[in-house]
């Protein structure tokens, strides 16, 4: 990163169209989701639904590659990106330049793709019976056994708690999704009052 160019940026001058704001952008991302990152998913999760363009994109990666903000690292053999300390400074001091409403989309894009449930072995269930009702707790988990969720729903019977595992398992990748959605799209509720109160 320029850091004489640093001392003329203002937010206003910016948006995701601009390369320094994509950067800072992919820099909070990595360093939010505390992990590496394949080049496939990180293009999917940064261009996927349109939140930023794909040159743009492109051009940035490729500069933070050249001022070593963050590292292409093969374990295993498997290309990853990995955020270093100057790509974590980025992120930390130059959040507030990008909109929060596209880093919370950069955010549910990443969890999403990380879901990774495919099939029953990424959900596990069990079902407490109480003295009224039931607890059914569900634990979602990626293909490499990272806990995603962890969550306990009532059901009024040990039936309709097992009709609620069935529906969960017949797509547990969208059951997460739509909890991901509304956590991010959640607004405070404020209360309408009348001239009476």
């Amino acid at each position: 990163m320029d850091s004489n160019f640093d001392k003329y940026v203002t937010p206003n001058m910016l948006s995701l169209n601009d390369i320094y704001a994509v950067k800072v952008l992919i820099s909070y991302f990595l360093n939010q989701i505390n992990r590496p990152v394949s080049p496939k998913q990180l293009t999917e999760i940064a261009t996927g639904d349109g939140l930023v363009n794909y040159f743009f994109f492109m051009e940035a990666v490729s500069s933070m590659l050249e001022t070593n903000m963050m590292t292409l690292e093969y374990p295993n053999g498997v290309p990853q990106y990995v955020l270093q300390e100057k790509g974590k400074r980025c992120a930390i001091e130059f959040k507030s330049i990008v909109p929060q409403s596209f880093r919370d989309r950069i955010m549910s894009a990443g969890l999403k793709l990380f879901a990774r449930l495919k099939d029953e072995s990424s959900v596990d269930f069990s079902i407490e019976e109480k003295k009224i009702g039931c607890m059914l707790n569900c634990v979602c988990h990626d293909n490499e056994e990272l806990e995603l969720m962890r969550i306990s729903l009532f059901a009024p019977d040990k039936q309709q708690a097992e009709y609620m595992q069935r529906k969960i398992m017949e797509n547990p990748s969208a059951f997460y999704s739509k909890i991901v959605d509304y956590l991010i799209e959640n607004e405070e509720y404020v209360p309408e009052y009348t001239d009476n109160e």
